[in-house]
């Protein structure tokens, strides 16, 4: 196995840039540009009927400006109805415009987890050896649906602030162009202040996102290692390291948010010293008649319309860089290298014989660390081959080389004398039926996990080979035999069970080569070696690899490898080996020490 980075968060997290991120999400928005047309329709509707509200008040003041017993009451109450009308007509379109951009989140929160799914699928072994697998879900999870939050919420409240800030500005600018002066030292103090206080809080942001993936990878770990952590009493430790864990998220939650809220105040404060300003100068106007009372209304309420979205957009900022930060993670994810493609001229193996050679093959994970160095055997068709050796030998690192899910540095691997880099990878794969130490079962019956590598395979073969698997006797015990229910990794039955599944799921395949890592480990030597017998019959003149520790359970293989330090230092059958009286020998006499 390669190193495992434990702690990938600690690291930064991406080299996209802010407008780049931020480029890629309004490309996932323009997938609906039809839907946001009408809502960019809506908005500029629903802020012109609301923008109408000032205009309005300000006639229906000049009404009443002549004094008492000289006001138009006719003239007010039809203004105060044409408000009244032309808020409710806003707040209906607003509402509707909120039912459209929540669609739009939704399906891009669709589109994106599915990208995202679609893109695991297509990631090399090596990315899953790496990476925690909390971190992966949170990405899905967590950071999608902080995205949707704010595509459906944010972006409502942008697309409207833009139009009510601009409808404002002209109708201020007709008012009284010298009040509007205000504006030019007030809003660009707005920007400076805000962009400044963001590019201390993105950081935050990003380092709030990377430390609930790291909880959550945490978390995954400890629940799904309950067993061991109570049979070595690590609750109280693990407890600790969890609190540890959590009060670090904790406080990059607290920093993010804390400096986060700051900016949605102090914006507003810079906002409400330009209403004193404009009342002020409306005022000293005012005495000078260069305005009348019902336009200094008018002006002060656009200028509050002017100022709310500011506002609102210096209080929502905190969600947009908790967005951004997330969008940072999930499109890291999409950008990590897919598993190589196949050759341009790769061939179609679709039915292989089953010869393999391995020639002069070295391959480390970690550059100049080795793992296996210059090693080379044949394993011809039918022939039963079995790898031993001590942990770490590079034993499961020659399966993953013959089954590509690593590529050689140096050296080759042929299969029917085809080196496996110019045979498709699909093909390769499906040439061998494969079960490993750790055994995945899915939340299913029992005869769609048998069938999962075969899916039309008939009942007849499926019981065909859980009789081989010894197996089928249990099955039939079950409640509901075949078609009973297994929990999510098959929680519900033993480790022995899930295993023998696992081969009996092998066996169905109809594969010319079949490998076997420690993939009898949790069951006992007997049912072990009638297994491996069943295997024989089942898979005459197939290929078959064996890892095991074990090595009373492989003395009928044709031919033994002993690996060490990722070359083969002894081969033959068990007699053969157990005469050279080397390594081979002293490991399977240790057995009975």
């Amino acid at each position: 196995m390669p190193p495992r980075n434990i702690n990938p968060n600690d690291k930064k997290l991406t080299k996209i840039e802010k407008k780049q991120v931020f480029s890629r999400l309004m490309r996932y928005l323009w997938q609906y540009k039809f839907l946001l047309l009408l809502a960019l329709v809506m908005t500029l509707a629903a802020n012109l009927l609301s923008l109408a509200g000032p205009f309005l008040s300000g006639k229906a003041i000049s009404a009443i400006e002549n004094g008492f017993g000289n006001v138009d009451f006719d003239t007010v109450f039809q203004y105060a109805g044409l408000m009244i009308g032309f808020f409710a007509v806003s707040a209906i379109l607003s509402y509707l415009l909120t039912i459209v951009m929540v669609n739009i989140s939704r399906n891009i929160t669709y589109k994106m987890r599915k990208d995202v799914f679609d893109k695991i699928t297509k990631l090399p072994v090596g990315f899953f050896d790496t990476n925690q697998t909390g971190d992966i879900l949170s990405r899905i999870s967590y950071d999608i649906d902080v995205i949707n939050t704010s595509l459906s919420n944010d972006v409502v409240h942008i697309l409207a602030g833009i139009t009510t800030v601009v409808g404002s500005l002209i109708m201020m600018l007709v008012i009284s162009p010298v009040m509007s002066l205000v504006f030019a030292v007030t809003v660009p103090l707005s920007i400076v202040v805000t962009r400044k206080m963001t590019k201390k809080t993105r950081p935050l942001f990003r380092k709030r996102s990377a430390k609930i993936g790291e909880l959550n990878g945490f978390t995954e770990e400890m629940i799904s290692g309950q067993k061991t952590l109570k049979a070595y009493l690590r609750e109280h430790y693990t407890i600790q390291k969890y609190d540890d864990n959590n009060n670090e998220t904790v406080e990059a939650t607290y920093n993010a948010e804390y400096h986060g809220s700051i900016i949605g105040p102090t914006v507003n404060f810079i906002n409400n010293l330009s209403l004193s300003l404009i009342s002020v100068f409306g005022a000293l106007m005012y005495l000078t008649g260069g305005i009348t009372i019902a336009n200094i209304s008018s002006f002060v309420l656009y200028s509050r319309k002017f100022a709310g979205p500011i506002n609102e957009t210096a209080n929502i900022i905190a969600e947009l860089q908790s967005a951004l930060s997330a969008a940072e993670r999930v499109f890291r994810l999409l950008d990590e290298d897919e598993e190589v493609a196949d050759n341009e001229n790769a061939i179609e193996l679709k039915q292989p014989l089953g010869d393999v050679e391995i020639k002069d093959v070295s391959f480390s994970y970690v550059k100049d660390i080795p793992v296996i160095q210059n090693l080379s055997l044949t394993a011809p068709k039918g022939s039963l081959v079995a790898i031993v050796g001590p942990t770490g030998a590079g034993k499961t690192t020659l399966i993953n080389l013959l089954m590509r899910f690593y590529d050689a540095d140096s050296g080759s691997i042929t299969l029917d004398g085809f080196r496996v880099d110019n045979i498709t990878r699909k093909d390769l794969r499906l040439a061998y039926s494969m079960v490993l130490q750790d055994t995945w079962l899915f939340h299913g019956t029992v005869y769609e996990n048998v069938t999962y590598g075969r899916q039309n395979a008939t009942m007849d073969e499926v019981i065909s080979a859980c009789k081989a698997a010894n197996i089928h006797n249990y099955i039939e015990n079950l409640p509901d035999g075949y078609e009973t229910m297994i929990n999510d990794d098959g929680t519900n039955i033993s480790k022995g069970q899930k295993q023998l599944l696992t081969i009996a799921r092998a066996m169905l395949m109809n594969t010319s080569l079949l490998i076997l890592d420690e993939a009898t480990s949790n069951v006992d030597t007997r049912t072990e070696l009638n297994i491996q017998q069943a295997m024989r019959t089942l898979m005459s003149d197939k290929t078959c690899f064996i890892i095991a520790h074990r090595l009373s359970t492989i003395q009928n293989a044709d031919h033994i490898l002993v690996v060490n330090n990722g070359r083969i230092i002894e081969q033959g059958n068990h007699k053969e080996l157990l005469k050279l009286k080397g390594f081979y020998s002293e490991m399977f006499y240790s057995q009975f020490s």
